[in-house]
């Protein structure tokens, strides 16, 4: 399983990106996913994630609100909308599924 993230750049305060994490060929990949990120000198913590079973989702405090995960079935792909970003959010995020951890795309607000 090869789990392969896009949509990473550089915005500005208060605009929006969306990641998205892809499991060519493995759709049950995309049913569970997590998203983490990597802040600049900081371990990687926690999140967002989905549960395709029961369409759940969590998320940590510093993205309530502001950033929502959703899953495209057809495409077994599984995005992470950003709107309003912070600088706080510049970080390296990942994603993980079925064991396996995306390869990280960056995101950095200035």
């Amino acid at each position: 399983v090869q789990l392969v993230e896009s949509g990473g750049g550089s915005v500005h305060t208060g605009g929006s990106l969306r990641l998205s994490c892809a499991a060519p060929g493995y759709t049950t990949c995309s049913y569970n996913m997590l998203w983490y990120r990597e802040p600049p000198g900081k371990g990687r913590e926690f999140v967002a994630s989905f549960v395709h079973s029961s369409g759940s989702t969590e998320y940590a405090d510093s993205v309530k609100g502001r950033f929502t995960v959703s899953q495209d079935n057809a495409k077994n792909t599984v995005y992470l909308q950003m709107n309003n970003v912070q600088p706080a959010d510049t970080a390296m995020y990942y994603c993980l599924g079925c064991g396996k951890w995306g390869q990280g795309t960056q995101v950095t607000v200035s």
